[in-house]
């Protein structure tokens, strides 16, 4: 196919001049090969409709990627002003399908596409000129500007192969052939599959941040060590071929191939085949990014864990030996096994990725490494391991979505990439999990081995930040202080007259949106933050929360909490929770009747922007309630934006209520204040306690 997409940039080097050349060139590479994915649907109006019901519209994919790049910029305060505010909400979230996804597109007007275009190119010149100009010392650490480039860089990668996928599952009609993606042309009979045994190892899994020379997502970091037994596993990917043998037996049909999440995949989708399958006057064909050919027998299958599972029993069952997944470890020592040299070294001529040989699978017998076909390339390979966090893990602070959310167990290892994979996905550490019943450009192979991954019944936040919140909201009272969800929930909706709908801003961990389902019929939780979100959402979807509180050290004592013992049970379904910037929330949060801003207004960016539009959000008559410290710092807001905590240019003092009021009063009056404790455990012998101002503001 020749050189479609370029490997990624590595973080060392001698010329900051020359590294930000390459950072340039490999910015406008992928920035140019993700507008080509979207050349692949056939005119503008395909870019309105949804190929996949779980999804967003592919419109909201083409803004999306951009909008990233402008989102984290500002929330870095890298830049202070932003391209296209209503872009930059609508299309800022929406990549896994979480509690806190906005998927009723109904709500949504989408922009033109004219538009999108035209908002790509602005956000284009922006990241360009801030390629050339941001300060750049060498090797880049993920504290540098840069790197909030490079992540969006990366994240854009990303989004290159999930679109494809997309488009692959979108109706023929509606998408065209390219001469940049074209798919191989050579197929024939499968070959026979066979086992090759493999020595077992002590395996480390892993990269330290104070060397690894490429960019890497944060649960890369860290380590993880495993001693691995010797197993055997498939000379070949599953082939569809291999694969028909389990269709034409009936295999989708007979439920004890299927676990309960397997049975209820099934029940919901009514799938009978992979999905990649097209059943034609009794024969099936197979459909590539943008034709429907001749079924490829000798190509890899592509299905999602849960078809991999229930095969890997069919086969167990047929054989009389036990089948199981690959865990990320076997994986590992595969890698090693072939001799595969990382990237930028990687020889492209062993395995199909990057776009270097095809826009489609190949036959499975056509990359050998070392005996083994297809240790990496061709598709993505489900393993039998949970996406978890390795010792040392670390949020980075720009892109706390990434990874923690996915820390649930139910989110399964893809290993090895895809002939769509590129940038940080072909690299030898990459670590990314979808939701078993996903589909990716993803099949599998089988091992033989006597390992078993441990289940976790009980998800511990492994957060020390989450946990300590968990601890203030969930945890014990201290000092006879009240617990302060409670406490604010309580006197904000004693000010409510009309209680349809509230918003809890800055919900944190979620506690106070549950009280305030007390007293409203419809509660909307949302904060900035994913990885607080998700425990409120976890707590509705699950029934419990399980977090650590720090006693001495490393000392802590696990706690849980169910939905029953907080009374909530019947609460749980007026309550949802959805992640947002209250600096720039998404235009369908509107029509409250109480919203509710905890301890906010001085973590937000720029407060001022929340605050001269929240009266759009609020019905007539309906009430704001501010609660604060006024705990000004330059970490979370730049102090030009500060509302008090200063002196003015006349040696004044300038206080926060009174900026408050200056701001508010021509849109509301001022109906009460009083100040609310809290306490905030750090140890079993260390506490915060902290005065907060509540005011209530009734919408005039």
């Amino acid at each position: 196919m020749g050189k479609l997409s370029q490997f990624t940039v590595t973080l060392n080097g001698i010329s900051v001049k020359k590294k930000r050349e390459e950072i340039l060139d490999y910015f406008n590479n992928t920035y140019e090969l993700y507008e080509k994915v979207f050349e692949l649907l056939k005119d503008d109006s395909v870019f309105y409709e949804k190929s996949e019901r779980t999804r967003h519209p592919m419109i909201f994919y083409f803004g999306h990627t951009a909008t990233f790049f402008i989102n984290k910029l500002i929330n870095m305060k890298l830049i202070e002003n932003r391209v296209n505010p209503e872009f930059e909400s609508i299309f800022a979230v929406g990549v896994d399908e979480m509690a806190w996804d906005e998927m009723d597109t109904a709500k949504y007007k989408w922009p033109s596409v004219n538009a999108v275009r035209a908002y790509r190119v602005e956000v284009k010149k922006r990241v360009q000129k801030l390629i050339l100009e941001l300060p750049l010392t060498l090797p880049i650490k993920d504290d540098a500007p840069l790197w909030i480039i490079l992540m969006g860089i990366e994240h854009e990668r990303i989004h290159i192969e999930t679109s494809l996928v997309l488009h692959r599952q979108m109706p023929l009609h509606l998408v065209k052939s390219s001469l940049d993606f074209q798919p191989c042309r050579t197929s024939a009979l499968h070959p026979q599959n066979e086992m090759i045994k493999i020595q077992g190892k002590r395996v480390r899994l892993g990269v330290d941040k104070t060397s690894y020379n490429l960019y890497g997502w944060d649960n890369e970091y860290g380590f993880y060590e495993e001693d691995v037994a010797d197993f055997s596993c498939a000379k070949y990917l599953v082939s569809n071929g291999e694969f028909m043998e389990f269709v034409l037996a009936d295999g989708y049909k007979k439920e004890h191939y299927w676990d309960a999440e397997g049975l209820a995949f099934l029940k919901s989708s009514q799938v009978t085949h992979p999905p990649f399958w097209v059943l034609r006057d009794g024969k099936f064909t197979y459909r590539t990014l943008s034709e429907e050919i001749a079924m490829p027998l000798n190509w890899p299958v592509d299905v999602n864990a849960l078809e991999a599972e229930a095969y890997c029993r069919y086969k167990s069952e047929k054989d009389g030996v036990v089948y199981q997944l690959p865990s990320e470890s076997e994986q590992r020592i595969l890698y090693e096994y072939a001799g595969l040299e990382d990237v930028p070294d990687f020889n492209e001529s062993r395995a199909n990725l990057n776009f270097h040989h095809y826009a489609s699978s190949s036959p499975v017998n056509e990359f050998d490494c070392n005996g083994i076909y297809d240790i990496v390339g061709n598709v993505w390979q489900w393993s039998r391991t949970p996406i978890r966090p390795f010792k040392g893990f670390e949020v980075h602070e720009a892109y706390d979505d990434f990874s923690s959310p996915t820390f649930d167990e139910k989110h399964a290892l893809i290993l090895g990439s895809s002939w769509a994979s590129s940038g940080n996905l072909i690299t030898k550490h990459s670590r990314y999990a979808f939701r078993k019943h996903f589909y990716q450009h993803a099949g599998f192979r089988y091992v033989e081995s006597s390992m078993k991954e441990n289940k976790k019944e009980d998800i511990y936040e492994s957060d020390a930040l989450v946990s300590q919140y968990c601890e203030f909201q969930y945890g014990d009272t201290h000092f006879g202080v009240e617990n302060f969800a409670i406490a604010t929930a309580r006197i904000a909706s004693s000010f409510a007259t009309n209680t349809t709908k509230a918003l809890d801003l800055g919900c944190a961990t979620g506690r106070a949106s549950f009280e305030l389902a007390k007293s409203f019929d419809s509660v909307e939780g949302i904060d900035f933050s994913v990885r607080f979100v998700q425990v409120g959402a976890k707590l509705k979807e699950e029934g419990y929360v399980a977090f650590s509180s720090i006693e001495e050290g490393e000392i802590s004592s696990k706690k849980r909490v169910t939905i029953e013992e907080l009374g909530y049970s019947d609460l749980k379904e007026k309550v949802s929770f959805w992640q947002g910037d209250a600096c720039n929330l998404k235009p369908n949060f509107k029509a409250y009747d109480l919203i509710m801003a905890t301890n906010l207004i001085d973590r937000l960016y720029n407060p001022k922007l929340f605050l001269e539009s929240v009266d759009k959000r609020l019905n007539d008559a309906g009430i704001l309630v501010l609660t604060s410290p006024y705990t000004w710092q330059e970490s979370s807001t730049k102090k030009e934006f500060w509302l008090g905590g200063y002196y003015d240019t006349e040696g004044k003092e300038v206080r926060t209520i009174d900026t408050l009021k200056k701001l508010l009063e021509e849109k509301f009056v001022l109906v009460h204040q009083e100040d609310v404790p809290f306490v905030i455990k750090e140890t079993a012998r260390k506490y915060q306690h902290t005065l907060s101002e509540l005011s209530v503001w009734k919408k005039l």
